[in-house]
């Protein structure tokens, strides 16, 4: 009797295997990996975000997690729109690569839409849920490198094929809409061959390579009606000088970013060419180290003119620096053209790209954007990305509203700061004995030595006040 059943059992067990094979044979097919395949992104039918509304501002009284508390996209601030002070942007890359991984752990985030595959059909895919992402946020710009929207081939002209079939997509879905990229860019520190840099490789064929990879994103981002193109050298810098030619990388680096501003004139590009400073990682030391680091560079090599910067929170963390001193410096210089809004984490030592929450630190921000008369070309881009932890399809609109909100209330406040006017009349109010026949001749640059030593002379011992540094922080946190 048990070995009937036991034989019965195994009969009904090799059954419900075959049906299983049965039915996976017959249903839907997925794209393979091959990007190749001929397979199509149709079938991907309904909506990628469903349950999830247009976004719309609710008031700081508003307990909905899907809803803005403090950016209102239309109210005016200080003579203009909020959404025009601000340009928000999402950037491509965190929001649909990325995967959760890190050094230490595999992938966290399957989103539905994914099938596991780096395909020409996936790509188109995940381009229509970066559209339904933007509207459904009521964002008007997005951001990209090549490689992130479309895989690479077996050769550069098959590259670039697939990046031209994607794209051709997004110029479609752009055209029912308001949206285009904020900014486009060149992935040059992915692929092994980039392992010893692009621009700064010791490999004439990379240096080559880069530049043809670097012609076709900027081709790509003037078609899509891109506003910007952004230079990131993660790997243009060094491990050792023993092995390296620092002078001749600097040389190479600055023919390949003088190239690149003659080829945006070509072509009648007329966006704004951006580079964005870091520290380091992946590189020990990074070329443009910080903003006043790059400002030297493009000063000594003429290029001052050509390119402004795009300056990342975490990544003047890094350096050693507020992003409000890396802020000021490149306005000071003239040079701030766009803002990578993240944070990092002060208990971590690396490049977390977490979206800001700290109000303090977003009133510091907006008071340099205001002082910059706003950023246009350039935004904000959310160079940011979702905690390995967080895996709800949800939180990515949960994240970008929490930052959205953040930098929202951060102009608020500092609206609020100008229009009482008291911080800045601290400020004036330190500096005004340069607001004298002495100062002005200073400032003018018409006071030599001997000039001074006779007034030096004339005035006695100075008298040096307090700075009230104190107090200036109790009026910027009151205002909080």
């Amino acid at each position: 009797m048990e070995v009937t059943m036991m034989g019965k059992l195994l009969v009904f067990l090799v059954s419900l295997n075959i049906l299983s094979s049965i039915v996976h044979a017959v249903g839907p097919p997925t794209c393979p990996a091959d990007i190749g395949s001929s397979c199509s992104d149709d079938e991907w039918e309904g909506e990628f975000f469903p349950g999830i509304p247009k976004i719309k501002y609710e008031g700081q009284n508003s307990k909905n997690p899907l809803a803005f508390k403090y950016y209102n996209a239309e109210e005016e601030i200080l003579g203009k729109k909020m959404k025009d002070w601000m340009r928000f942007s999402v950037a491509f890359w965190h929001t649909f690569r990325g995967s959760g991984a890190d050094p230490f752990g595999a992938p966290t985030k399957y989103w539905p839409w994914e099938d596991g595959t780096n395909s020409v059909a996936m790509a188109k895919r995940r381009m229509r849920a970066n559209f339904e992402f933007l509207e459904k946020l009521g964002v008007e710009f997005w951001c990209f490198h090549d490689r992130d929207i479309a895989p690479d081939g077996k050769t550069l002209e098959e590259t670039n094929r697939n990046l031209d079939e994607v794209v051709a997509l997004a110029k479609e879905l752009q055209q029912r809409t308001e949206i285009h990229p904020l900014w486009g860019t060149a992935q040059l520190f992915m692929h092994p061959r980039y392992m010893h840099g692009a621009a700064t490789s010791p490999e004439l064929g990379v240096y080559a390579y880069a530049a043809a990879q670097v012609k076709k994103a900027m081709e790509v981002t003037h078609y899509l009606g891109g506003e910007n193109y952004v230079f990131w050298g993660g790997r243009e810098g060094y491990q050792s000088l023993l092995n390296t030619d620092m002078g001749r990388e600097l040389d190479h680096m600055a023919s390949f970013l003088e190239a690149a501003a003659k080829y945006k004139k070509k072509i009648g590009f007329n966006g704004t060419l951006l580079i964005e400073p870091k520290p380091q990682e992946p590189t020990k030391h990074q070329y443009d180290w910080d903003a006043a680091t790059a400002a030297n560079f493009l000063r000594k090599y003429g290029l001052i003119d050509e390119f402004k910067l795009n300056i990342e929170c975490n990544h003047a963390t890094l350096s050693g620096h507020s992003c409000h001193h890396e802020l000021e410096t490149a306005r000071l210089n003239g040079l701030l053209g766009n803002i990578d809004a993240n944070t990092g984490d002060a208990q971590t030592g690396w490049d977390t790209d977490q979206f800001m929450t700290d109000i303090a630190e977003a009133t510091l921000v907006m008071l340099s954007v205001i002082k910059n008369g706003g950023l246009a070309p350039g935004g904000f881009n959310f160079d940011a990305k979702l905690r390995r932890e967080s895996t709800d399809v949800e939180d990515l609109f949960i994240a970008h509203i929490s930052g959205m909100d953040t930098l929202a209330r951060g102009l608020r406040t500092a609206a609020k700061l100008i229009e009482d006017g008291s911080l800045a009349e601290l400020v004036r109010k330190r500096y005004m004995s340069f607001d004298t026949e002495v100062g002005a001749q200073i400032e003018a640059g018409k006071a030599d030595f001997e000039y001074l030593e006779k007034k030096a002379m004339e005035l006695g011992e100075p008298t040096v006040p307090s700075a009230k540094q104190e107090l200036a922080e109790m009026i910027f946190y009151s205002a909080l």
